[in-house]
Parts: C-alpha cells; structure tokens; sequence
C-alpha cells in the first residue's frame, strides 16, 4: 500500500548519477576514444601526415617570398600570382632534390665508414673503460661485438631512400597548396558566414605562420653556421667525414636541446675513434661543445628574441611525444606543431589553460596578437 502524498517533503533521492556527472564522464569518454582514434590514424598514415607537415611548413615559408615577387615590377610587367606560385614550386623542388642526394650521398659514406671502422670503433670504445679494470674493458668489448649493425645500417639505407620518394609527395602537396591559396579569401569567408570571424582566422593563421617561419629561418641560418664550424674543426684536425659531421651537425640542430648534445657527441666519437688518441677526442669535445653552446646560448636567442615563448619541459614532452608517434621526423615537426598548438588554444577560451602551460612565461599571446584581438572588442563595447 503506497503512502500518501505529502507535498511539503522533499523529494526521494534518485538511484544513479546526476544527469550533469552522468554528462561530464560521457564527454570524457567520447575525448579519450576520440584521442585513440587520432593517434591510430597519425602512426598509421605517418608517411603521408609527415609529408603534407613538410609541405605545409614550406608552402608557409614561400608565401611572402611570392608576395614580394608579385610586387616587384620591370617596368609596366610584373609577376603574376600564376608565375609567382609556379616559380616557387619549382625552386621547393629543386632544394628537395638536391637536399635528398646530399643526404643520400652522405648516408652512404657514413654507411661505408661504419663498417670500416666498427672492429676499431668497438676496441676504441671499450678502452675508455679501461680505467675501471681489464674485466670491464672486455666486457663492455663483447657487448659491443654482440651489437648487429647489419639491420641497423639497412634500416639507415632504407630511411634515407624515403626522403627521395618524400619529397616528391611533399612538391606535390606544395602545388596542390599554391592552387588553393588562390581561393582560400574566399571559401574562408564562406566557411565562417561573417568577414569578422573570417578575419580573425587570418590572424590567428598568419600568427602562426609569422612565427614558424622565423623560427625556422633562424635556425636554418644557425644550423648552417653551426654545421660549417663543426666541418672546419674536423678539417683543422685532419679527420675523414668532416662534410659527413658538417650535414650531421645541420640536420641535429633543428631538434631542440638533444639534437647538439647528440652532434657533439657523435663528432667528438668519430674523431677518438680515428684517431685513437685521447687528448685529440678530448679537444675536439670541448672545441666543438664551446662551438655549440656559444651558438646555442647566445646566437641563437639573440636572433629569436621571444618569437616563441615555448616552455623548456613543454618542448621535451613535445618531442617525446612526436618521436613515438612520428619516430626521428617528428622530433624535427615537434616545434612547429607545438607552436600551432599553442596560438591556436590561445584564441579559444576553453582551451586556453592549454596554451597557459605550453607557453613559457605563462603569456602565449605577442603584442601584436594581443593588439588584433583586442581592436575588435573595443569597437564593440563602444
């Protein structure tokens, strides 16, 4: 028999979770399966997403070199966008090519070297352990002759014969890109209903781009210098693969903080190794760590200044996490990407805690940024 009803008592609990939990652990839920679902679909398409990065980051850097082009005039002619865009996909090509035999060529010496020198590479190694006892020494020897440097060198060889087929995926992207760029005002303007909203998405992306490119310039222009210092080194002391180490050096430093400390390493190996001499492994170690800690500390901050604004743990979690997913290519795209990341979240209120912690003084917006944002909100609240 069910108890009358009484009006003033309050209602009977309800069994299970409020509605808004109930919501909140659903989203939560969708989030973590949505974030599987796109990492399956980065590891398993990692040659074509790594390829179209590529093509992006370089159809970024080419698009003012097309604006300037497209103002300059001889005369009453000028460039046409038409021209402009064919120009700067076949000067991509050209650098991609010729980018891809260098590489090849040098990954072939190297290849060569290795093999030329493994036995007395290991007995070189092994003897800087000698100090701790004949028995280490010659354990330290036999774990290295236990190495198989068979599938590694093949794995190099092959890894160095996709950068041929990639960049000829990554000119193809590059054109296809010069094509929509001549449309892209306008499908923007289409996508977001309103020329405001369309605006402000330009801004964000030329943000983007602003940053990116002088990010990469610089290092560019760091990593040649760097890579030039290390060559003369190795040719002051009358080593092989000086233009070897030189290449090692440039490719290393475009991956933030380890990839110096690598080139370092590895150039400071293959002179102790040819030479067998301490005291010269020793000096080139510390001549070419002075080298790059002079350029790394003082060129290269001098020249960024605050483009980037990345925090250091952000950059090594960046890398880590691209190098799982995209393995050594990722480590190169991990900057860029997580610049993206970070202005893109700054404009988004709910993903701004986001941009906060990536960002390094807690200030992921420049001025400039700060400025486009806040004319329009201005105008508004007059």
């Amino acid at each position: 028999m069910k108890a009358p009803f009484d009006p003033d008592l309050p209602p009977p609990p309800q069994a299970g979770l409020p509605k808004q939990d109930l919501r909140r652990l659903q989203a939560w839920f969708l989030g973590i399966i949505a974030f599987a679902v796109v990492l399956f679909l980065l590891v398993q398409a990692k040659f074509l997403l790594i390829s179209l990065a590529i093509a992006i980051i370089l159809f970024s850097l080419t698009s003012d070199a097309i604006g300037y082009m497209q103002r300059l005039r001889f005369g009453e002619a000028r460039f046409s966008e038409w021209l402009a865009s064919l120009l700067a996909v076949l000067l991509i090509a050209t650098v991609l090519i010729s980018l891809s035999a260098i590489i090849l060529t040098q990954a072939n010496t190297v290849v060569t070297t290795i093999m030329q020198y493994a036995e007395p590479g290991q007995r070189a190694v092994a003897e800087m352990f000698g100090w701790m006892g004949e028995d280490v020494e010659q354990a330290v020897l036999n774990w290295l002759r236990g190495v198989r440097l068979g599938p590694w060198l093949t794995a190099m060889a092959g890894q160095a014969g996709n950068i041929a087929s990639g960049a000829v995926l990554v000119t193809l992207f590059v054109g296809f890109l010069f094509l929509e760029r001549l449309w892209f005002s306008t499908k923007l303007n289409s996508l977001m209903g309103d020329a405001e909203s369309a605006a402000r998405v330009q801004r964000i992306i030329g943000s983007i781009m602003h940053r990116v490119n002088r990010y990469l310039v610089v290092k560019t222009l760091v990593s040649l210098v760097t890579g030039a210092l290390v060559y003369a080194v190795m040719r002051l002391f009358g080593l092989e693969l000086a233009l070897a180490m030189g290449v090692l050096t440039f490719v290393l430093n475009f991956i933030p903080n380890i990839g110096s400390i690598v080139a370092t390493l590895a150039t400071a190996l293959v002179a102790y190794v040819q030479t067998g001499d301490n005291v010269t492994g020793l000096a080139v170690l510390a001549i070419v760590g002075f080298l790059q800690f002079v350029v790394g500390q003082v060129l290269d901050p001098l020249l960024l200044g605050k483009t980037l604004r990345l925090s250091s743990f952000g950059i090594i979690a960046s890398l880590a996490f691209w190098a799982a997913v995209w393995g050594v290519p990722g480590m190169f795209l991990a900057v860029p990407i997580m610049v993206s990341v970070m202005i893109v979240c700054s404009h988004i209120p709910w993903l701004r805690p986001v941009a906060v912690l990536l960002s390094r003084e807690g200030l992921p917006d420049t001025d400039a940024d700060n400025q486009a944002d806040v004319k329009p909100d201005r105008r508004n609240a007059a």
